[in-house]
């Protein structure tokens, strides 16, 4: 089954509490939920703008979610390093993500955005 990002984030946020305490129980249980990697860039976005969240307590709240033995992703090390940058660097998620795509790859990115160069993992190829 897949998991959307509302689900989990009545979990991480509490709100509101029925839905959070009906999350929180599918979440508790053994029946493997797959989280989408588009669904964990949404999250971050939410937890950052709408509940304003700090980047290390979103980055936490993440792997929270990542390390709940129900929850399975296409590739947990590249979200996972994904976060790391995303916590250490000034850029938005899908940067960070994309740079933690490239480091497992060729180590190249063809972009025009100059945050990428931010990453020494990488290399930004400009078109």
């Amino acid at each position: 089954m897949l998991l959307d990002t509302n689900v989990v984030l009545r979990h991480l946020t509490g709100d509101p509490p029925a839905q959070a305490r009906r999350a929180t129980a599918l979440l508790s249980n053994a029946t493997p939920l797959e989280l989408p990697d588009l669904i964990v860039a949404e999250l971050v976005y939410a937890l950052q703008s709408i509940y304003q969240r700090p980047r290390h307590e979103v980055a936490a709240l993440i792997r929270a979610v990542l390390s709940l033995p129900s929850v399975v992703t296409v590739d947990p090390r590249v979200l996972l390093r994904a976060l790391q940058l995303y916590e250490r660097h000034p850029v938005d998620f899908p940067d960070a993500y994309l740079a933690a795509v490239a480091e497992s790859g060729d180590g190249q990115v063809a972009s025009f955005d100059r945050d990428l160069d931010r990453f020494d993992t990488i290399t930004r190829v400009g078109p």
